[in-house]
């Protein structure tokens, strides 16, 4: 589903265990990368934001069961992030390996009205696309979970 980036595009690949503080680290290195290329303003906190998003809900939802440390899990899981910068647009991705159906995160994505403010949870995915131009979900490159990408424009917002 990644789009392969362009050849004056700048990437960052990590494959980190699907746990918070690995989440946490990968966030330090994402801010580095995007503001090591030129990355500034709304722009870098938008990417921030949605890599946090996509990382933390690899972590709770897609295989990580909610792990802080990776002695917390029960066994070997990992969640593998992409950020792609083209100097025109961002583009993260993060695949995990916890199942799961893309139709039903689809759902999530787009539902029909506004997510239920009473819920304790399930409104961040929907947050997403408001601030991105597209978040699209399918199944990770190793069949075993997900993988949620979204994209965003330089200076759209």
């Amino acid at each position: 589903m990644t789009s392969a980036p362009r050849h004056d595009a700048e990437e960052l690949v990590l494959d980190v265990p699907a746990v918070h503080a690995s989440a946490r680290a990968a966030r330090g290195l994402v801010r580095h990368f995007a503001e090591q290329h030129g990355l500034d303003g709304a722009d870098l906190d938008a990417l921030i934001l949605i890599a946090d998003e996509l990382m933390t809900n690899a972590v709770d939802h897609g295989g990580g069961g909610g792990a802080l440390e990776e002695s917390d899990l029960p066994h070997p899981v990992s969640m593998r992030v992409s950020v792609v910068l083209d100097g025109a647009s961002w583009q993260v991705s993060v695949s995990d390996q916890g199942g799961g159906d893309p139709a039903v995160v689809d759902a999530l994505l787009h539902p029909e009205g506004l997510p239920d403010l009473e819920d304790e949870r399930g409104r961040g995915l929907y947050l997403m696309t408001l601030e991105c131009d597209s978040v699209e979900v399918g199944r990770s490159a190793d069949l075993l979970g997900l993988c949620l990408v979204a994209r965003r424009a330089l200076g759209a917002r």
